[in-house]
């Protein structure tokens, strides 16, 4: 069985959730420069990194994509899997080698469906992911396109 202690994870998912998260999982490896997802695709899987390191990026008119996040080992890659209509929001591609663990999406909505305590275990995990993520694409946009000063965190 595959096991997996990152901080966030053990603080929102039990030993059990854990467990049986992870027995859905296999090993990926992806060399550098992979186009993982983009905006607007299919979300059907999703993957916890084991080592290497995923650049986040979303689309901006009339420029390339916008890196706006780089995740490494241990953190969740992918959040849209889990909310209709499972379609990505941002895109992300690996900036070097990377081993993660994969997940079926469908398999692992079925199985917080038929075990509502791990369905919510789950949905705050990926909910505390998702909030980071969109404060970090928030930050990024302000630094690259707000007047300085305009921006407020209160």
């Amino acid at each position: 069985m595959m096991t997996v202690t990152t901080a966030r994870l053990t603080r929102t998912l039990s030993a059990e959730h854990r467990a049986r998260l992870m027995s859905l999982a296999h090993e990926v490896d992806f060399a550098s420069g992979i186009r993982l997802f983009s905006e607007g695709g299919r979300a059907d899987h999703f993957w916890i990194i084991q080592y290497g390191t995923v650049a986040l990026d979303m689309r901006v008119p009339g420029r390339r994509p916008l890196a706006f996040e780089t995740l490494g080992s241990g953190e969740l890659l992918g959040w849209s899997w889990l909310f209709p209509p499972h379609v990505w929001q941002f895109g992300a591609a690996t900036t070097g080698p990377v081993r993660a663990h994969e997940f079926d999406a469908e398999a692992v909505r079925r199985m917080c469906a038929d075990d509502p305590a791990m369905g919510h275990a789950v949905a705050l995990w990926v909910g505390g992911v998702l909030s980071r993520r969109l404060q970090a694409a928030r930050s990024r946009l302000l630094d690259l396109y707000a007047p300085y000063g305009s921006g407020s965190r209160g």
